[in-house]
């Protein structure tokens, strides 16, 4: 058995390579490089895909959840309810307002925040409720929109990984005020290097959003706010535009292949991601928790099976928030997932036998225990 790489994106490529080079090189000769038409087309399409009434694409999915923040005017002072239990780019997103994040421990079984413990953090300061649909699954968003609607706090979406997550039929980033999308190469739609796009049903917002994208220029050298260039490229819109039509595939094919795990793993010893009720996973992510992960980590690599881990420190635990004054045994469930949770392989292109593979290697472990 060859070595079963944890992502492989030259697989994906040598599928559509051709359509994408087709298009971008069209986009190459069009000269419209920064914005354009076919950035347009892209905003309409995903839009449409989420089900929101408007999309706004940017350079990346760190400025899409800034640029979420900033449309309601969270600054200094502000407080933003969320998890650590992500990639920190959520959390420095707060961070890049003058706001502070306000952390909240997650659910055990989901892995995504927990709807209970947020009251406990409302204060006056409270602006926002940031959810993270972690690993490709929905949180449970009902009682989050409650709460928030309750207190009169935004809800945004942080969806990087969950392009095409359902929550009892509702796309991600279509249930809050707000959806925001990174769309770096190895996500679920990836383009061909960096990229992000908000969502939203409110007009006002939209504007908003789309001015701060690009100077807030109305009017060319006329400029209304402080503003960035978070500007979506042509290239790369060109590129998402090829590749959301194999969505709905690739998320097939990367729900066929979570089964088989859950399926044939062998979870007396290990515990496997599961889908929840009312959840439609799209599997960005698929873990395995054992109280052995590091040793499992080893048996898998020396297999020549790729691993990772998300993520390995919370971020509530890394140097540039220990300020929060958060310590060891604060958010203990976080605390614990990031110890016990290893990420195998899924991409759309694994071959059955690459899959049996890891099930046996996997099982293979656990005799030995």
């Amino acid at each position: 058995m060859k070595k079963i790489p944890y992502f492989n994106l030259s697989r994906q490529y040598n599928q559509i390579g051709p359509k994408l080079e087709n298009r971008i090189i069209k986009t190459l000769r069009s000269t419209n490089y920064a914005l354009g038409p076919e950035v347009e087309a892209f905003e309409g399409k995903f839009s449409k895909f989420i089900k929101s009434d408007y999309c706004v694409g940017v350079n990346t999915g760190t400025s899409a959840i800034h640029l979420a923040l900033r449309a309601f005017d969270i600054g200094p002072g502000d407080e933003i309810i969320t998890v650590s239990m992500t990639f920190i780019a959520t959390i420095m997103s707060i961070s890049y307002t003058g706001a502070k994040p306000v952390f909240v421990d997650i659910d055990e079984s989901t892995q995504t925040m927990n709807p209970e413990l947020i009251k406990k953090k409302i204060t006056s300061r409270t602006k926002a409720i940031l959810v993270v649909h972690l690993y490709g699954q929905c949180a449970e968003m009902d009682q989050i929109v409650k709460i928030a609607k309750h207190h009169n706090l935004i809800v945004i979406e942080d969806s990087s990984q969950a392009h095409g997550a359902k929550y009892k039929n509702l796309n991600a980033g279509s249930i809050g005020d707000v959806g925001t999308f990174s769309f770096y190469p190895g996500k679920n739609l990836g383009a061909c290097g960096e990229g992000g796009a908000i969502t939203t049903n409110d007009k006002r917002v939209f504007k908003k959003i789309k001015d701060l994208r690009n100077w807030s220029q109305p009017i060319r050298y006329r400029h209304t706010d402080i503003s960035y260039n978070y500007r979506m490229d042509g290239i790369q819109a060109s590129s998402l535009i090829v590749k959301l039509k194999y969505l709905s595939e690739w998320t097939k094919k990367r729900r066929s292949i979570a089964k088989l795990y859950q399926e044939k793993i062998d979870t007396e010893k290990i515990k496997v991601t599961l889908e929840a009720n009312n959840r439609f996973h799209v599997y960005h992510v698929f873990s395995v928790f054992s109280n052995s992960s590091k040793k499992l980590k080893e048996y898998l690599n020396i297999n020549s099976i790729g691993t990772n881990n998300h993520y390995p420190i919370p971020v509530h635990l890394q140097k540039p928030y220990l300020s929060l004054g958060y310590t060891k045994m604060d958010l203990p469930l976080t605390e614990n997932l990031s110890k016990l949770q290893l990420s195998i392989p899924i991409f759309p292109e694994m071959k059955i036998s690459e899959i049996n593979h890891v099930i046996n290697i996997i099982n293979n472990f656990n005799s030995k225990k």
